[in-house]
């Protein structure tokens, strides 16, 4: 139960993260930065539900199957990522760090809710 709760909180803490970080470059840094580091991490979230809903569907009775549709699936999922960076880096190459920034909170949110297991677990260190 504890796993399932962060699955579907981790996809809505992302462009929360996101949209901080954005709104801190906002200070810093053009609007157009903003927005992509928004815009990271609104993809990052949904790459996540997106690998998590196909992996919970792959992931049944026909494993041989399932596992060979799950790497096929993977391997789309990656070559998908790469068009989109590749498209960020051709047509507006400075900002592909403000959307790498923005993907990466997918990473921050993932080491909070670790943080928060942690703190909510009775005895995690002998």
């Amino acid at each position: 139960m504890t796993e399932e709760r962060v699955l579907r909180r981790i996809p809505l803490e992302v462009p929360a993260i996101a949209l901080v970080m954005a709104a801190l470059a906002l200070l810093f840094f053009s609007p157009l930065t903003a927005l992509f580091i928004l815009a990271g991490g609104v993809f990052s979230a949904l790459s996540f539900i997106w690998l998590k809903k196909a992996l919970f569907r792959f992931i049944g009775p026909d494993r041989r199957r399932g596992v060979r549709a799950g790497l096929a699936f993977y391997v789309l999922r990656l070559l998908l990522l790469l068009a989109v960076f590749l498209i960020i880096i051709l047509l507006l190459p400075r900002m592909i760090l403000a959307f790498m920034a923005g993907f990466s909170s997918l990473i921050l949110a993932i080491l909070i809710e670790a943080a928060m297991a942690l703190s909510q677990m009775k005895k995690w260190k002998d």
